[in-house]
C-alpha cells in the first residue's frame, strides 16, 4: 500500500537500520549445530561484514537462500562445502548506476558485472526502461535493434516478468527516469506541460513506484531532459517521495555550473521532500579542477542543514557518456531526425559551431571543459561501418581524415545517427579522490554488464565496465591507502544498501539474503583498460547471488538467481520471499 505521508515513517526507518546495522557485529556463534544440513556452509573466512568493522574469524551457513547462521559451523553438514582458507568473505557489491536494463536481456550472466563482485545493480539514469510508448519507444528504437532485441513491455510490471522469467544473474532494480516520464508526454519538445499533461506525468510516476521502481531519477544534462523546470521536477519527485523513494540525479551541470546545479538539487529535495543521491559526483573541465573541496564543503552544509543528500563515483579520471552532449541542447529538440537534420544543415551547423566554442552558463558545454580533441576517446559506435573508429580520440582521427577536430565530432554523429558514445578524460585524481573518501560516498559502475565475447563484445566501453569495484581495491586500498578495506566493503555494501532501504541485503548477519563474494585483497584487481577494456576483473573466487554461486573457484557458474528488486511503493504481499531458482529455465532473451 502506497505511504500518503513521509515524516513519521523515514526516521523510524532509519533508526531501526542502524539498530540493525549496529547489532551485526555483535552476532554471537551458534551455541548448537543445527540438525538439517546447510544448502551451502562458508568456513575459515575472514569476515568482513559491511557495517566498516574489523574482519573476524567465523564460518557461514546458508539455508534456503538466506544466511542461517554465523559462528564455528565446520562440523556441520551441508549440501556444498565452501573453505574461504583465510580470504575475505564479504557483502556482495551494489552497484548504485548500473545500465543494464537491455543487456540483461542479451546476456543474463552480466559477466562484467559479476567478476568484479557486484551482485545487486540499481538501472535507470534519466531514461528508463519504463514506461514505454510514443517517443520514448522511438528514442529506444536503436538500441533495441543493436542488441536484436524486441521490446514487448510497455510498463514496469511487463519488463519486470520478462526479466523474472529468463532468469538473472544479479539482483536488478530500477528507478523511472523523468526524460522518459516527458517523452511519453511531450516528446522531444522544448516547452513545459500544460496543467493537464503535467497531472499525466505525476500519475506515470505514481504507476512506476507501485509496480516496483526505486523513485525518480533525472540525467539533466541530456536532451531533452534540460527542458524540464525545477518546478517540473519537484511536482515530480513529489509523487515519488510517497511512497518513499528516492531521488536520483546526474545534475544538470557537473563543470562550470557545478554550484549552480547543487542548489537545484539541493531545492527539489526540500520542496519535494525526499533524500537525494547525486550520480558520479565530479567536478568535470580543466578550468574547474581543484574545486572539489567546495563541493563537499557545500553538501556537508546541506546536510547539517537537515537535507538528506548523498553521492555515489567510480574512482575514474574519465566519464563516458553520448557524444551528443557535445551539441548544444536547443539542437536536439524534436529528436535524433531533427538534430542530425540540424548538423547536416550548413546554417544551423555554424550557429552550433559557434556556440561550442562560446562559454555558457545556460548548459554544459563540455567541448569548452576539455583540454582539447586528444581528451575525446570514441567508444561505441552503433553503425558498424565506424567500428574501426573504437578506440581512437577524435584528434586522431581527425588528423587522419584531415579535417578540423570539431566537424569531425559532428561528421562523426552524423554518421552514426547521433549514437556514439565516448569517454571523456576531463577530471583530476586529486578531485576523483577527495570524492571517493567521504563517508557519504558509495560506488556506481555507471556501466552497462557486458561481455568479452558474442555481441556485447563489439563495442568499446569504459574499462569501469569491467574493473570499478576491483580498481578500487587495488589502487585506492592496497597502493595508494586512501580507504582501509573495511570502509571500501562498506561503500561497495551496507552503505548503498540503507541508502536504497534494501534492509535484507548489505550486511552479514543472520537471517538477510545470502549475497556474498570471496577474494584475496592483495591479488583481486581490475585488467580492463582505456586501449583494451574488454577484460574480466580477477581474483574473484566464489560469488553467491541469494546463496547460489554465480562464480565457483573462480569460474562462472551460468546459474541465474538474481531476483527482481522492487522499490518501497510495491505491495508486500509476504514477509519473506520464496528462494531463488538455480536453473536458467523461462523464456530466453528476446532477439
Amino acid at each position: 500500500m502506497p505511504l500518503p505521508t513521509r515524516p513519521i515513517w523515514r526516521p523510524l526507518w532509519l533508526c531501526a537500520h542502524l539498530v540493525w546495522l549496529s547489532s551485526t557485529a555483535l552476532a554471537e556463534p551458534n551455541q548448537a549445530l543445527p540438525t538439517t544440513p546447510f544448502d551451502v556452509l562458508i568456513t575459515h573466512g575472514h569476515l568482513i561484514d559491511g557495517t566498516g568493522s574489523p574482519w573476524y574469524s567465523a564460518d557461514i551457513g546458508i539455508r534456503a537462500g538466506r544466511i542461517a547462521a554465523i559462528g564455528a559451523l565446520g562440523d556441520a553438514k551441508a549440501l556444498q562445502h565452501i573453505d574461504a582458507g583465510g580470504r575475505v568473505v564479504a557483502p556482495g557489491f551494489i552497484d548504485m548506476l548500473g545500465q543494464s536494463e537491455l543487456t540483461i536481456l542479451v546476456d543474463p550472466s552480466v559477466p562484467s558485472k559479476i567478476f568484479q563482485g557486484i551482485t545487486t545493480e540499481i538501472t535507470g539514469e534519466g531514461e528508463s526502461v519504463a514506461p514505454l510508448s510514443g517517443a520514448a519507444r522511438t528514442a529506444l528504437h536503436g538500441a533495441l535493434e543493436s542488441f536484436h532485441l524486441s521490446a514487448d513491455w510497455t510498463h514496469f510490471d511487463g519488463y519486470f516478468h520478462r526479466l523474472e522469467q529468463q532468469g538473472l544473474g544479479i539482483n536488478v532494480g530500477s528507478y523511472v527516469g523523468a526524460t522518459t516520464i516527458r517523452e511519453v508526454v511531450l516528446g522531444a519538445e522544448d516547452r513545459a506541460p500544460s496543467s493537464g499533461e503535467l497531472d499525466r506525468m505525476r500519475a506515470l510516476v505514481r504507476e512506476a513506484m507501485e509496480q516496483g521502481a526505486m523513485g525518480l531519477s533525472t540525467s539533466l544534462q541530456y536532451a531533452p531532459a534540460p527542458y524540464a523546470s525545477t518546478e517540473e521536477l519537484i511536482a515530480l519527485a513529489k509523487e515519488a517521495a510517497h511512497y518513499g523513494g528516492l531521488y536520483a540525479t546526474h545534475m544538470r551541470s557537473e563543470g562550470d555550473n557545478l554550484m549552480a546545479a547543487l542548489d537545484e538539487t539541493f531545492r527539489i529535495a526540500t520542496e519535494a521532500d525526499i533524500p537525494v543521491e547525486i550520480w558520479h559526483l565530479k567536478v568535470a573541465g580543466k578550468g574547474n579542477w581543484g574545486q572539489m573541496p567546495r563541493v563537499i564543503a557545500k553538501i556537508n552544509e546541506a546536510r547539517a542543514a537537515g537535507i538528506d543528500v548523498a553521492a555515489d563515483t567510480y574512482g575514474y579520471t574519465a566519464w563516458f557518456n553520448d557524444m551528443s552532449a557535445f551539441i548544444p541542447p536547443w539542437a536536439h529538440e524534436g529528436g535524433k531526425t531533427r538534430l542530425i537534420e540540424r548538423l547536416k544543415d550548413p546554417k544551423s551547423r555554424a550557429r552550433i559551431k559557434q556556440e561550442m566554442n562560446t562559454q555558457s552558463a545556460t548548459w554544459d558545454n563540455e567541448w569548452l571543459e576539455i583540454a582539447g580533441p586528444d581528451a575525446i576517446l570514441i567508444g561505441a559506435t552503433q553503425n558498424p561501418r565506424l567500428h574501426d573508429l573504437q578506440g581512437q580520440t577524435i584528434e586522431q582521427i581527425a588528423q587522419a581524415r584531415g579535417t578540423a577536430p570539431i566537424d569531425t565530432l559532428i561528421d562523426i554523429l552524423i554518421d552514426d545517427d547521433a549514437a556514439t558514445a565516448c569517454a571523456v578524460f576531463g577530471m583530476s585524481q586529486e578531485d576523483v579522490t577527495l570524492a571517493l573518501t567521504q563517508p557519504w560516498v558509495s560506488i556506481d559502475n555507471d556501466s552497462a554488464g557486458v561481455s568479452p565475447t558474442g555481441l556485447l563484445g563489439a563495442a568499446h566501453p569504459h574499462p569501469r565496465a569491467y574493473g570499478t569495484f576491483p580498481r578500487i581495491l587495488r589502487k585506492y586500498v592496497r597502493e595508494d591507502h586512501a580507504l582501509t578495506l573495511e570502509d571500501a566493503i562498506r561503500k561497495f555494501s551496507a552503505l548503498p544498501a540503507a541508502r536504497l532501504k534494501l534492509a535484507d541485503r548489505g550486511v552479514i548477519k543472520q537471517g538477510l539474503w545470502a549475497d556474498l563474494v570471496i577474494f584475496d585483497p592483495d591479488t583481486i584487481t581490475d585488467r580492463a583498460s582505456f586501449e583494451d577494456p574488454n577484460q574480466l576483473s580477477v581474483g574473484m573466487q566464489w560469488v553467491l547471488v541469494n546463496g547460489i554461486p554465480v562464480i565457483a573457484e573462480g569460474v562462472a557458474s551460468g546459474a541465474r538467481p538474481g531476483k527482481v528488486l522492487r522499490g518501497p511503493g510495491y505491495p508486500v504481499t509476504s514477509p519473506r520471499e520464496e528462494a531463488p531458482n538455480a536453473g536458467s529455465s523461462g523464456k530466453a532473451a528476446g532477439k
